[in-house]
């Protein structure tokens, strides 16, 4: 059986889905444990939504982006960052977001930043 889970987090309304909690019991396999008699999955994907207009949140985002990464439970999610809002005078690209968050220090993990517009459905 084959296991895809995602956290995927909205930074603009600071919303978090998925993960889990617990201490790990045994693991089951690469992506699930046992925890207290439940199966709890861990995910291999973490999407982060962001407000490209947004230049006084990226700080905080990069802050929660790596304290996230350093889990045990995330060490082998790979990251993909939504660069939302491209259609808007002033936003900024995802090379200026990928420089603000220090996204070439991330060593451990495989992450890709793409530019989108939710609006339009590009990207």
């Amino acid at each position: 059986m084959v296991y895809c889970t995602c956290l995927y987090i909205h930074i603009e309304s600071a919303m978090i889905i998925g993960g889990g909690g617990g201490e790990r019991e045994r693991e089951r396999d690469n992506n699930t444990a046992i925890t207290e008699n439940k199966i709890m999955l861990f995910p291999q994907f973490v999407i982060v939504v962001i407000d490209s207009t947004d230049r006084e949140r990226l700080a905080v985002t990069r802050e929660e982006l790596y304290r996230m990464l350093a889990h045990d439970e995330l060490s082998k999610a790979a990251v993909l960052i939504y660069a939302n809002k491209q259609d808007l005078k002033g936003s900024m690209s995802a090379a200026e977001i990928s420089k603000q968050l220090d996204l070439t220090s991330i060593k451990k993990h495989q992450w890709h930043i793409q530019s989108c517009c939710a609006l339009t459905g590009e990207g």
